[in-house]
């Protein structure tokens, strides 16, 4: 094995494994290294085998809730647990394997270790006995270490009884009770996903909403759909610690000045990411820190030290996993030199895949007005969808925000039936700098969701027809 690359990429999630397939696309020499399999938190432990997990309660919740909708009889209804966690990490190995082909596919050099920078051209392979076995030499560096879950001291993890997303995905036993800490969209998914399966859900939020980035509308809704279910949410709260008593967790919580204790057999620590920046030599290296992560050139990736980069959820939000395969992508090209225009982070959707699905970009309506922008607001409900009301699917709505002046699309928020799919319509239009108007002139085939987008938008200039 030649140990001389152009370029190596240190870490092997969505942003590391994208950066090293585009690199060797553009002819450089390659290598990726990361200690783990292949694909990072997101393929192992985040985006795909949650999703398979997610895909299990809502077929098990429509056979158990809806099916007589359907003129579908089901008798003696049940599920196997410990199956439905095999089966979400059986997809997470398919996939991890395809990325390793992938990887092989393109002749970049895979190597497996923990990877240190000893200097800004040299990286240390270390065993996972802590000794060192290599050193390889790169023109370019790039790190992709990722991020993972914040920890506090007043919720001490153990990942038994106070665990993170990664042992929520692989309990042995369905929990009696979960207290959720964190309601962004890993909080808000498991809460989802457990409390379907029959577990006492309750969610904290120290903001004033679940899902707290999201349009005041969509959060509140959400909201309104939650407790429906049972589960139990407290916002603007605080919790004061987390611990375990006679084999459950206690949780003391602050609700405005005024003390409470929950107990539950799980306590789920949801509170966000932190970078993944020890150990790997950029202190040593004088590599730029800001709150625990990566300061880089957006418009290159490039860090304070010369031919070194970093990518993804290591330098910061948003953290999400396409988000930092189009940094991978946008670092490899500016490299090669090829002149291509900068991400746009405005233009980037934020999905959440509880049910009913949650889909946003660009701006709030709050934070619109806050810009100072004069907009046109257009709502559209599923109720109101002949595509929703055929599949039984008719909460929620699409909320589309727009500058009154020149049509421009500030943002997109959608609740209800694949909003996640439908809001890729919203990224190309955004992207292309299309309007409103744009939007409603065009023929959207019916019937289909995706009318629910053009009915929004005709509403913001009172042209709808269906509401």
């Amino acid at each position: 094995m030649s140990f001389q690359f152009d370029i190596a990429v240190l870490g092997g999630g969505p942003g590391g494994y994208v950066a090293a397939i585009r690199a060797a696309q553009l002819g450089f020499k390659t290598a990726v290294i990361d200690k783990d399999k292949l694909g990072g938190i997101c393929l192992n432990w985040g985006c795909i085998p949650t999703k398979s997990l997610l895909r299990n309660a809502e077929i098990y919740d429509n056979l158990k809730n809806h099916s007589a909708d359907f003129g579908i009889k089901v008798q003696g209804l049940e599920f196997d647990f410990s199956r439905i966690i095999a089966r979400s990490r059986d997809i997470s190995d398919r996939i991890t394997k395809n990325v390793e082909l992938l990887v092989k596919k393109n002749k970049i050099e895979r190597i497996k270790g923990f990877g240190k920078l000893s200097s800004k051209n040299e990286i240390e392979i270390i065993d996972d006995s802590g000794n060192k076995v290599q050193t390889i030499s790169a023109d370019k560096i790039i790190i992709a270490t990722g991020a993972r879950p914040r920890m506090i001291p007043s919720i001490p993890v153990d990942r038994k009884n106070i665990i993170t997303s990664t042992e929520a995905m692989i309990l042995p036993v369905l929990p009696k009770e979960l207290i959720v800490i964190g309601a962004g969209a890993i909080g808000v998914e498991f809460a989802y996903f457990y409390s379907v399966l029959g577990t006492k859900v309750t969610i904290v939020e120290m903001l004033d909403s679940i899902l707290p980035i999201e349009d005041t509308e969509i959060s509140d809704t959400l909201a309104k759909n939650f407790k429906k279910r049972g589960i139990e949410i407290y916002t603007r709260t605080v919790v004061e610690k987390a611990e375990l008593k006679n084999d459950k967790v206690k949780v003391t919580l602050n609700i405005k000045g005024e003390k409470k204790e929950l107990f539950a057999d799980k306590v789920l620590n949801a509170i966000g990411v932190t970078g993944n920046i020890e150990g790997i030599g950029i202190e040593e290296l004088g590599v730029e820190i800001f709150k625990n992560h990566i300061k880089v050139n957006k418009s290159t990736y490039e860090t304070n030290i010369k031919g070194v980069y970093a990518i993804g959820d290591v330098i910061g939000p948003p953290w999400l996993a396409h988000v930092a395969s189009h940094e991978g992508i946008h670092c490899v090209e500016r490299i090669k030199g090829l002149e291509v225009p900068d991400i746009d982070y405005n233009n980037i959707p934020g999905c959440t895949y509880c049910q009913p699905q949650v889909a946003s970009i660009g701006l709030t309506e709050a934070k619109a007005k806050e810009a100072g922008y004069e907009i046109k607001v257009g709502k559209f409900p599923f109720m109101a969808s002949g595509k929703a009301f055929a599949v039984g699917e008719r909460e929620g709505f699409v909320k589309l925000i727009f500058d009154a002046k020149y049509g421009e699309i500030l943002g997109a928020h959608i609740i209800g039936p694949e909003a996640t799919e439908l809001i890729a319509e919203i990224g190309l239009a955004k992207s292309l700098e299309a309007t409103g108007e744009s939007i409603f002139k065009t023929v959207h085939a019916h019937p289909t969701l995706s009318e629910s987008l053009m009915e929004a938008a005709a509403a913001a200039y009172g042209e709808a027809i269906h509401i």
